[in-house]
């Protein structure tokens, strides 16, 4: 959607961003694209991932009368791209590779023997493998389509002009030896490397991509980071990995699984190779067959065949002595059919093997805090980078005509006021610096809380001091809290049992020792995080019977923490904290004035890798209208890894659909009351812009006719809003170590060149470099004005009840979020693939997953997710 100008609102603050311009010295030139392949010489294609780099590279230093001279930009998989075009459409060469690359994964004799004698492989020939290499005209891409982008014209090559650029820069730093991760390049120095632990490096980086922007093309770079392998020895790597001070402590299963395909250089060879799993005896047991050579008129020819262990032959034959892997498994760096036996010591890994399992919660917390980047020092990096690239040394890149400037582009922000805000007894209150508290002060709408309990799962925890304080911190807030009925404590014969069961028998004991059903369960978990526990805790308080329940792991008990946990309760059983003063007294612009739903949604992906867990579709929907506070979920499974929502409208008869939005919209009906929302406002994350036409074109259809399969005459106007967080633009203050200001909002010349978008850093940024949502407006039926649709998404960042200060994005969004994440909790999907949605019964969803469990009628409509 075209931009309708920018925002006024706001005192202005002049910042830099980490933008850098980039000139173009001809406009009329043009990129040619050729695609690539490759063939073995049996005439099979080359399915292996990096030789294709190092193949062109090679027929470009061996064909270049042929190739016209002319340098070209390879993707490293199927198309490369020249300035100018080639001396022929279609062009065959026959290309050999020699050493090295060859070499990686062989050094072994057909038998499994580990490595022939160094003196026996300088006499032979250098192994050497011959490709066929194919380079096919494909099109031509006008350097002018990137111009008429920049003026705001709709040109289809633009972004086919903008991916030469981008495989320029990826090329280059393939070139300097980079690791290279979509957009992003690792160089291999230990300096950037950073342990986080379990053998697992952060290695930083920096991203670099090309953007259209309204003051032209720029280069917008920021700092990366990836997860590598511990480089070194794999001993070393073994031990970081499983947390344990012995060889003898490994679990070789689990090594076995971290360690295959992997790369390692083994000594004293110095040769790489590919594991493919270790041996299955240990080295002093584990035999393979030795082909010995006979001498015959000053000839080699194959002897006899003897049985041998790896350590006899490394000690006899290559007079190595192993100082302590032979009682351990070899490495299997051969085929699956003709094994080759490294020992554990004579092995290193490879430097920049990415990681891409999933961390552990203490693997991100140390990643949090050491790849944290104050303003200055992350401004510094870049320009640092930018001069280390060195991009106008490339003569490939200058053939292009482009310049790269070294400069930040400043840009012009505008600090917002912060929306005032509404406490309990008339009270309230302008939020500083993005935060608030509620010392002396009361909940908006507090509730009355009775016939409760407390539970312990064998937590350590003061519970005199939790019984005395949590009362007496509830009723400073306005909420009525009486004694628990009881505190019951876990049979410690069940703390060995798994999860379930351990759940199952506290419920025994609940029903034993309370009178009759709680109406809210405060839970106390062993764990801070990840507690096995905590799935299935709520699903049978929320599934079985309809119960509210908050789970706590506190390692200290104070003021601070009871209050933000009361916070939680209170929006989970019915009541509000705080409210916006404008949306109290009904002067929201638009909002107020015309019933009006807020809808947030989001999908949350399994593990990397995962392709067996259910991706999870969450919406969640404003409710009692004219607020904006109070939101209800509605949560689905889809296909694995699938990004666009499908179970927004699910029509299983003429007159019955079972979609996400009708819950919502029925729901909102009920509590407005019997008033149907004239407007929908919609924020979606988590999708990027090559996504945005299927958000209007699946997705928005989907909500519509819901909107028509309820109410035939029924016309609501929409507003669709996309929220990014996962972008690289960051705005600094010059001369300046603290973050923007909370409240700051960009819309001009970093933003698109003609469609509506805007960067609004709402939150308070105390530690690290802050990072902007980026917000898109992809639809406005509604007709917001500028400065009213900004605020409008400002306040929505004052809105989230568990927080006491401004969040990074809009409430809405941050729901859907929560509620994805508790739903996927549910279900052991390791134990269970088939999981769904928590409002609709069973039956079974796209992918063939089955659903969850209903949630109970009880509880359905809550903030359980807060």
């Amino acid at each position: 959607m075209a931009r309708k100008g920018i925002g006024t609102k706001g005192q202005k603050i002049s910042l830099v961003s980490n933008h850098f311009n980039v000139k173009f010295s001809s406009s009329s030139d043009h990129f040619y694209q050729y695609s690539v392949a490759l063939f073995y010489e049996d005439g099979n294609p080359v399915e292996a991932k990096g030789i294709g780099r190092r193949v062109l590279d090679v027929a470009y230093k061996t064909y270049n009368s042929e190739m016209g001279g002319k340098g070209f930009a390879y993707d490293g998989e199927k198309t490369l791209f020249t300035v100018g075009a080639l001396p022929a459409t279609k062009l065959e060469f026959t290309v050999v590779l020699e050493s090295l690359l060859m070499l990686r994964g062989a050094g072994g004799s057909p038998n499994g023997s580990p490595n022939e004698s160094g003196s026996k492989r300088s006499r032979r020939p250098p192994q050497c493998k011959s490709y066929k290499l194919h380079i096919n005209y494909a099109t031509k891409i006008p350097i002018q389509a990137i111009f008429k982008a920049l003026e705001g014209k709709d040109s289809e090559q633009f972004h086919e002009a903008i991916r030469v650029l981008d495989v320029l820069l990826r090329q280059h730093a393939a070139k300097q030896g980079c690791l290279l991760v979509r957009q992003s390049f690792f160089h291999n120095d230990a300096k950037n490397f950073v342990n986080i632990g379990g053998g697992v490096f952060c290695c930083r980086g920096f991203h670099s991509s090309f953007r259209a922007t309204q003051s032209g093309l720029s280069l917008n770079m920021d700092v990366s980071s990836t997860m590598i392998v511990q480089p070194g020895k794999v001993t070393d790597f073994l031990l970081q990995n499983q947390n344990v001070r012995s060889l003898r402590d490994i679990d070789w299963l689990k090594a076995k699984r971290s360690l295959k395909s992997l790369r390692v250089k083994t000594f004293p060879s110095n040769l790489e190779h590919k594991v493919i799993g270790l041996s299955e005896r240990s080295c002093r047991e584990q035999r393979f067959s030795l082909r010995s050579r006979n001498q015959r008129d000053g000839h080699n020819s194959p002897g006899e065949a003897i049985e041998i262990t790896v350590y006899e032959y490394f000690v006899m034959h290559k007079r190595i002595e192993l100082e302590y892997s032979a009682d351990f498994p070899c490495l299997d760096v051969g085929k699956p059919k003709r094994p080759v036996y490294i020992p554990l010591e004579f092995c290193e890994l490879v430097s920049l093997q990415r990681y891409t399992k999933s961390l552990s919660n203490l693997q991100r917390a140390s990643l949090v805090e050491k790849s944290r980047q104050k303003p200055q020092e992350r401004m510094r990096a870049l320009t640092g980078a930018l001069r280390q690239s060195n991009y106008e040394a490339d003569p490939l890149i200058n053939s292009t005509g482009i310049s790269i400037s070294t400069a930040f582009t400043q840009v012009e922000g505008r600090v917002l006021e912060p929306p005032k805000l509404k406490f309990g007894n008339g009270g309230d209150l302008f939020p500083r610096g993005g935060r608030w508290n509620f010392n002396n002060k009361t909940l908006v709408e507090p509730t009355k809380i009775f016939e409760w309990a407390i539970v312990n799962f064998s937590a350590r925890c003061d519970m005199n001091y939790l019984r005395r304080e949590l009362p007496k911190c509830s009723h400073a807030k306005g909420i009525d809290l009486d004694q628990p009925y009881a505190v019951i404590d876990e049979n410690p014969q069940f703390r060995r049992n798994p999860a379930p069961v351990r759940v199952d028998k506290m419920f025994e004991l609940i029903k034993q020792k309370l009178p009759g059903p709680p109406r809210f369960l405060l839970c106390i978990l062993p764990e801070r995080k990840n507690s096995d526990i905590y799935g299935p805790w709520k699903r049978k308080c929320l599934v079985d019977f309809g119960i509210v329940t908050q789970c706590m792991a506190p390692t200290r008990i104070n003021d601070q923490y009871l209050t933000n946990i009361i916070l939680k309760i209170n929006a989970k059983m019915g009541g509000i904290n705080s409210l916006l003063s404008m949306e109290f007294s009904r002067c929201m612009p638009v909002v107020s004035r015309t019933p009006t739903i807020i809808i947030g949604m989001d999908v949350s992906h399994g593990s990397p890798g995962r392709s067996d867990v259910p991706s999870i579709a969450a919406v969640v929907g404003s409710r009692n209208w004219p607020l904006v506070s109070r939101y209800r979920a509605s949560v689905r499974t889809q296909s694995s890894r699938v990004e666009m929502i499908d179970g927004l409208f699910k029509p299983v008869s003429d007159d019955k659909d079972e979609g996400m939005i009708r819950e919502l919209l029925e729901d909102f009906y009920r509590s407005t009351p019997k008033l149907k929302p004239q407007n929908i406002i919609i924020f979606r994350d988590g999708v990027s812009e090559s996504q945005f036409s299927q958000v209007l074109n699946i997705e928005l259809e989907q909500i519509m006719e819901a909107c028509k399969f309820l109410d035939g005459d029924w016309n609501p106007k929409f507003l669709v809003i996309v929220a990014q967080k996962t972008h690289h633009t960051k705005f600094f203050q010059p001369n300046n170590e603290a973050n923007v200001p909370p409240g700051t909002i960009i819309d001009n010349k970093v933003c698109h060149p003609k469609n509506n978008d805007f960067y609004l850093c709402a939150q308070n940024g105390p530690i690290g470099t802050s990072r902007p949502t980026h917000y898109h407006v992809l639809l406005d039926q509604i007709g917001f004005s500028t400065d009213d649709l900004q605020e409008l998404v400002h306040s929505l960042s004052y809105v989230y009840q568990r927080s006491t200060t401004a969040i990074s994005v809009v409430a809405p969004v941050c729901y859907a979020h929560l509620a994805a994440a508790q739903m996927a909790q549910f279900v052991k999907f390791d134990d269970l693939s088939d999981v769904a949605s928590s409002h609709s019964g069973g039956g079974s969803s796209a992918g063939g997953f089955t659903q969850i469990p209903k949630l109970h009628d009880k509880v359905s409509s809550s903030m359980f997710f807060c």
